[in-house]
Order: structure tokens, then C-alpha cells, then sequence
């Protein structure tokens, strides 16, 4: 059984991570064809592909190396000159999976980290940069609308380099609606989310999300000359970039503003929207900084931080890879995240929202049905409800008592036929408490957790759209149903040209255009009404789509709102 199992969980996760492989490199014949745009700061050199220009790894920021290090980014003001920006650009530094454990996460671990799956090259630390992607022959006057891509990865990896876009631009321009793609290279892991009482001390916390909003900065003072328009453009992100899109529009209690004028007027968030977080010198957040500074040799410094600036780049990037990463044991426990610090995320954005101290812009949010299965592969000692509580107040939430978890799991029922991958009965509990694990983690950090968000934006502002999402198309996977960041397939590759990915594609192209998906749709797909209205999602299934009542797992969505003061991270 454990065999079969295996099998089957190799040869799903190998499909799921085709989709983070970037298209096939252009040849040199098309590398030769080049094309250029001209910005304030040089001549920006690209090349052109399938009708798509590209244009990577164009700096926006000074290296974050140095003294600079475990810094906020310096804007870059000196000249580029004639920059080659034919390529994808670099990538910052990576997490390491880890491949010790049992037999899945060592299967998972070594296969991840083949050269195969570890798709971000050219890793280093001056990686502050734009990738820019548009129809080919597009004019500096065409003033198109923008859609700005954070990519996810946990916080912990993640590439521009990974999301070639070109599939999504000529769908635009086959359906009359040519658009400018641009992603933001940001810092991640410990180099753009360490926390910690020297970092708050220092600001030097949320590094990461700081490199976004300055990317968004970039975009405003130079989109215009790649033909785009910045009073059009629409922040998208999925998972840790969907999770970041929220944050961006509650950064500094909701100011959005650059030089006068708004950096974004809509927003989508594919499985992302508030992290509930404990503030950057938590106890947690204090633990990991000091393995950090152990690991590094930092330990007996005088100033830790200063220490951890001055060591060499294998020494630091071994050092902040030294705790534990997400595909692993602990899971979306993550060691790495934002952090209210009292001035860039002023404070937990769960409590941001209730309080309205966000950009309130039109939005798309949604799930896959299965949020929580990839995170629960790896925990086969759960057997019990009583460890299946332990894990989860050891792991997650600590500082609450024993009897807040069980209240939590008593919420979910126990049944083999309960569970995710949902409505599969008796199959896929590959342990006796996955699908029950599958279930909680998944609400807990995506599905349950956009719902009580929805409603908390609505309560604060009920005049400002939105339109809320469950993905299903993937029903049938063995052991994973619809799983986390199988949209990436559907959605931004459209890997099968089916009616999900269609229709998908259509709606956020729409949005992007007119901040409402059902502007201009293509024939054929059903509208779709705003979330207030009835509280209804649209669930996409690989041929077709219907509208579903958001109030699925109620108990459990109110009893997670109930202890969200301590259901923290």
C-alpha cells in the first residue's frame, strides 16, 4: 500500500510542479530578434518570442548586500544605460526542502530538489527586479491596463522566472483586450522575513513586502514607456503572493498612494487573503532569529543583526535554511512570514480589516477545494484525534490551551467519508487523520479564513465589489482532489485548454479591463454575481460552472472567527 501510494504521490506532485517549470527558453534565433524601450533611467533591451515581448530582470532597487543586507530597498538612481533585458533575470536565494523524516518527506524532499524541479537559476542576492511582459508592437501611447504578478512560494521561494506569461497575454489579445504583464522579484525566506527583536529595533521587518510596494513604485514611473498605464493597474498574486496582495493593500494602514496617486485600483487573490500573526519580537519570531544568528556563528557577537550582515552569502543563506521549511512536518506553520511591526503592517491584518485600514479596490478572491492536502502529506503519525490535537497546539498555536484546539477538531467531523480531498468517501485517507488534517489546514490558512475576511471587508466597506471563487476541476486527483497551486496549471498556463481554464481567463482579463469580470466576457459563460449579494461562490469545474452558497463547514468558520484573537501564527 505504502508503495502504491508512493507511486501515486510522485506522479501527482510531478504534474503539479510542471507548472512552476518556466516555458521552454527562447532560441537563439529568437533571441536575436530584439526590441527595445526607452526609461528615465536607459535603454532597456528585450527580446520577442511567439508575438510577446519580454523584457526580465530590469533593477529597480541598489544590491541588498553588504551593509545593505537585512535592509529596506534603496531605490536605484543611477544610469543603466543600454541594459540587456532579453532573459528572465535572476532569482533571489531559495529555501531548502527538507529530505529528512519519514519515507514522503524524504520522496518529496529528494524529488524537489533535482535539477529538474529547482527551476530558479541564477540565484543571488542582488535580485531586486522587474520582469516586464506585453503583446509585441505595442506603442508608448497605447495606454493599456497593467497586471502586476507577486508570486508565491510560502515566503520562502519563488521566482518572475518561474511565470512566463505569454500564454495569458495572447489570450488578451485575442479577445480585444491587449494587456501589460509586469512580476516583482522580492526577497524571501530569511532575507526578506526575518523577524525578531533587532529587526524590529532596526526596521528592517517585512523586507519583502517592502521590495513589492517598491516594485509597484517602479511600475508608476515607468509603465507608461512600455505603453501600460498606471492609473490601470490590477495587483494579482497566488498563495504567499495572494496572502502579499492583501497585504500590499493594507500596508501603512491602507495608504496606496505614490507621488499623489494610487499604485493599484483592483486586486485578485488566488488561496490568499489575512494572515492572523503574532508581531515581529514574538517569542516565535525571537527563537527563529536566534537559530539564525547560532547557526551563522553570530552567536557571541556584540550586535547579532550587524554580525549577520557581515557574514559571506553561503554562511547566511545555510543559516536562515536552517529551520524547518513548508514541505515538511510543520507544514504552513511557517517560520517566515509578515509580521505586524507597528509601521509598515501597523497590525495583524486580520484586525486591519475589521478596523477598514486597508485600500479598499474591487477584488476577486478564491480557493481550490483541497487547499489543505500537499501540507498534510507529511504527518503519517497522526493516527488519532488526541495527536491530530496535540500536532496542531504544538505546531500552530501553542500558546492557546489544549482545550481551544479540541474545540477547534471537534468542529470537523471524524469520519473516513469526512474530509479533504472532499466528497471522495472512503478513498484517499492515506493515514487515518489525513483527510481530517487536510480539512482544518485548509481553512484555517485559506478557505474559511476568505470567507471571514469577505464578510469583514463587506461589514467595512459594503459599497466597494467583490466576487469570490471555489475551484473544483481537478476532481478525481488521487490523494490530493484539487489541491493547492494546481490553479497555476489551470489558471496562469491553462495547461489544459479546457472550459475552467476558459472561463477563468476570461473573467480576470475582464476584470482587468473594467474592475468586473463579466464586462465583455466571451459568450457562454454564466455571469457572475458579486459575493454580497447572496453570499454565493462560482465553482469551476473542468466543464462547466455553477454558483454555491458560501456556508459550507459553518461551525467551523465560527468558531475560528470566535478565537481569532488567539489563533494566531
Amino acid at each position: 500500500m505504502h508503495k502504491v501510494f508512493t507511486s501515486l504521490l510522485s506522479a501527482t506532485v510531478l504534474a503539479s510542479l510542471a507548472a512552476a517549470l518556466p516555458a521552454p527558453s527562447p532560441t537563439l534565433e529568437e533571441r536575436a530578434v530584439k526590441t527595445s524601450v526607452a526609461i528615465p533611467q536607459g535603454t532597456i533591451v528585450g527580446s520577442v518570442s511567439n508575438n510577446v515581448e519580454n523584457y526580465g530582470g530590469i533593477p529597480f532597487a541598489q544590491a541588498p548586500v553588504g551593509k545593505l543586507r537585512l535592509k529596506p530597498p534603496q531605490r536605484l538612481t543611477s544610469s543603466l544605460g543600454t541594459f540587456d533585458a532579453t532573459g528572465a533575470g535572476p532569482s533571489c536565494p531559495q529555501m531548502f526542502f527538507s529530505t529528512e523524516g519519514d519515507l514522503l518527506t524524504s520522496v518529496l524532499g529528494n524529488l524537489i530538489n533535482t535539477p529538474l524541479f529547482q527551476t530558479v537559476t541564477g540565484q543571488t542576492e542582488d535580485c531586486l527586479t522587474m520582469r516586464v511582459q506585453r503583446p509585441k508592437g505595442t506603442k508608448p501611447d497605447a495606454k493599456l491596463p497593467v497586471l502586476f504578478w507577486i508570486f508565491g512560494g510560502g515566503f520562502e521561494l519563488g521566482s518572475p522566472q518561474m511565470y512566463d506569461a505569454s500564454s495569458l497575454i495572447s489570450n488578451g489579445v485575442s479577445q480585444g483586450k491587449p494587456f501589460i504583464f509586469v512580476s516583482v522579484n522580492y526577497r524571501v525566506g530569511g532575507f526578506g522575513f526575518l523577524a525578531g527583536k533587532e529587526i524590529l529595533a532596526d526596521g528592517a521587518s517585512n523586507l519583502g513586502l517592502l521590495d513589492q510596494r517598491m516594485g509597484l513604485e517602479w511600475v508608476q514611473d515607468n509603465i507608461a514607456s512600455f505603453g501600460g498605464d498606471p492609473e490601470k493597474v490590477t495587483i494579482w498574486g497566488e498563495s504567499a503572493g495572494a496572502i502579499s496582495v492583501f497585504d500590499q493593500m493594507a500596508l501603512y494602514n491602507g495608504n496606496n498612494t505614490y507621488k499623489g496617486k494610487k499604485l493599484f485600483r483592483a486586486a485578485i487573490m488566488n488561496s490568499g487573503s489575512m494572515v492572523p500573526a503574532q508581531p515581529v519580537d514574538c517569542t516565535r519570531a525571537q527563537n527563529t532569529y536566534n537559530t539564525v544568528v547560532k547557526a551563522a556563528g553570530c552567536a557571541g557577537a556584540s550586535d547579532t543583526l550587524e554580525c549577520l550582515r557581515g557574514v559571506d552569502y553561503k554562511t547566511f543563506l545555510n543559516a536562515v535554511n536552517s529551520v524547518p521549511g513548508i514541505l515538511g512536518y510543520t507544514s504552513v506553520s511557517l517560520e517566515y512570514l509578515p509580521r505586524p511591526d507597528g509601521v509598515v503592517l501597523t497590525d495583524s491584518p486580520d484586525v486591519l480589516v475589521l478596523q477598514g485600514k486597508y485600500a479598499a479596490v474591487p477584488m476577486i478572491i478564491g480557493d481550490q477545494e483541497d487547499e489543505g492536502t500537499l501540507f498534510s502529506l507529511f504527518q503519517t503519525n497522526i493516527t488519532t484525534t488526541d495527536r491530530l490535537v496535540d500536532y496542531i497546539w504544538k505546531v500552530f498555536f501553542p500558546e492557546v490551551t489544549r482545550n481551544d484546539i479540541v474545540g477547534l477538531v471537534n468542529t470537523y467531523d471524524s469520519s473516513i467519508t469526512a474530509g479533504s480531498p472532499f466528497n471522495t468517501g472512503i478513498l484517499n485517507n492515506v493515514y487515518p487523520q489525513f483527510k481530517r488534517l487536510a480539512a482544518i489546514l485548509g481553512d484555517i490558512v485559506f478557505t474559511l479564513t476568505r470567507r471571514i475576511f469577505l464578510e469583514s471587508a463587506l461589514a467595512a466597506n459594503p459599497d466597494v465589489p467583490s466576487w469570490s471563487y471555489l475551484s473544483s476541476y481537478d476532481y478525481g486527483t488521487p490523494i490530493l482532489g484539487t489541491f493547492h497551486a494546481s490553479d497555476i496549471l489551470q489558471v496562469f498556463y491553462g495547461i489544459l485548454p479546457n472550459y475552467a481554464s476558459k472561463a477563468i481567463q476570461s473573467y480576470y482579463i475582464s476584470f482587468v479591463y473594467t474592475m468586473d469580470p463579466n464586462d465583455g466576457t466571451s459568450s457562454g459563460f454564466a455571469k457572475w454575481p458579486q459575493w454580497k449579494e447572496k453570499k454565493e461562490l462560482m465553482q469551476f469545474w473542468s466543464n462547466k460552472s455553477n454558483l454555491l452558497a458560501d456556508n459550507f463547514r459553518s461551525k467551523s468558520q465560527e468558531y475560528i472567527a470566535d478565537h481569532a484573537s488567539i489563533l494566531v501564527i
